[in-house]
């Protein structure tokens, strides 16, 4: 990945259609590494989490050209290359497993992200009815000692539906569900980036389990 690494940093200096079309050669063998990775992670992740069943990297995958439309950053291209492991892909509404690469900026992670109305509140009605379960997954040591923390977008009262003297009630005010674990540029460049990877995801894969149980049993 080490490749990978060095053509984001030139594409973040140079972040221009002009620049990408004369590099677009080396784009294209970028790509095709991350690609190459994505399938060495489905197929691992897919000997403890059977869902994932045979996925194609190339629906995991994200588009490097940004949607500049409605930002105020007109910048084209990302400056990160990802990829999100789940049944159907990248466009997955399933908790799933997530690869982001980006030079000072990698993580390994997953959960379910910013996830739409009625797939939040089923995670929710699932957590309201099995809170001792969910915390005792995500506050283990082993797990905390991956991911400390959850991606921190909640609301500021209990959401709509659920009692607000409810002993979990922080746990509901989460937006997402999802967690990150940091990978230093060294590791990434590295013969182990696999295996680290694919350790990282078994520790989320009882998560994601019970969050895609609640996708199944409410939607």
């Amino acid at each position: 990945m080490k490749q990978v690494l060095h053509f984001l940093s030139e594409l973040k200096k140079n972040n221009t259609k002009e620049w990408f079309d004369e590099n677009r050669n080396w784009y294209q063998e970028s790509r095709s590494k991350v690609l190459l990775l994505t399938e060495q992670i489905i197929h691992e992740v897919a000997k403890f989490d059977p869902e994932i069943g045979n996925q194609n990297p190339k629906d995991c995958v994200f588009r490097i050209f940004r949607d500049v439309r409605f930002g105020a950053d007109k910048t084209p291209y990302k400056t990160n290359m990802g990829s999100f492991i789940a049944p159907g892909g990248r466009k997955s509404t399933s908790a799933g497993y997530y690869l982001h690469i980006e030079p000072g900026g990698s993580f390994v992670g997953g959960g379910s992200y910013c996830p739409p109305a009625d797939a939040l509140k089923a995670i929710r009605t699932e957590i309201f009815d099995h809170a001792d379960e969910f915390s005792s997954l995500i506050l283990s040591n082993s797990f905390r000692k991956t991911y400390p923390e959850m991606y921190d977008d909640k609301l500021k009262t209990a959401p709509k539906g659920f009692p607000k003297d409810f002993s979990g009630i922080d746990l509901l005010k989460y937006k997402s569900f999802a967690f990150t674990s940091e990978v230093d540029d060294s590791v990434v460049a590295s013969e182990v980036y696999v295996d680290k990877i694919v350790a990282a995801l078994k520790e989320l894969y009882p998560v994601n389990r019970f969050l895609n149980t609640a996708l199944e049993k409410w939607l």
